[in-house]
């Protein structure tokens, strides 16, 4: 059956919030309560659907991954800075482990490009982590460019990537 990439319903958000999480566990240390919040945060779709855009892949009616679309607003918009108007943001891009390795995450990137320039966007950002090393070489192998780190007050570094909207 071939792979949808499409907006969540919102029947799917507990089941897309599961399976992204999931994907971001492998990168959790013992230590890291911090990324424990985070995973609880990656979840909950329902709780940031209303004001980005839940892009997920779906193969014979199960969800294989998501990514979330920062279009007009942030996530977290006491966190992150404001988006630039000509400015998209892709954010918790995940694919369960045993489905990767078949281009999902590619296309829910296209996907994202995709809604971005309908919208009138001619920039995409996002930011991943050193522990993430298959996510940067994807960014790359698609066009991104770093900019300058995101580097928090207790050192947590985020990598900034960004490429034009073709």
């Amino acid at each position: 059956m071939a792979i949808e990439i499409r907006e969540a319903r919102q029947h799917e958000y507990a089941d897309a919030g599961e399976v992204t999480a999931f994907a971001y566990r492998e990168f959790v240390r013992p230590d890291d309560a911090d990324w424990e919040d985070y995973l609880g945060r990656i979840a909950d779709v329902e709780g940031r659907a209303g004001h980005t855009t839940i892009l997920v892949a779906v193969e014979d009616d199960r969800i294989l991954g998501s990514a979330t679309l920062e279009l007009d607003a942030r996530v977290e918009p006491e966190d992150d800075p404001t988006l630039a108007p000509e400015e998209a943001h892709i954010r918790m891009l995940g694919v369960h482990p045993e489905a990767r390795r078949r281009g999902i995450a590619r296309m829910l990137m296209t996907s994202c490009f995709d809604r971005a320039r309908e919208r009138g966007k001619t920039r995409m950002t996002l930011h991943t982590t050193h522990r993430m090393q298959a996510a940067q070489q994807m960014y790359e192998g698609l066009g991104f460019h770093r900019l300058p780190d995101r580097v928090f007050p207790d050192g947590f570094v985020l990598l900034t990537y960004e490429r034009s909207i073709d």
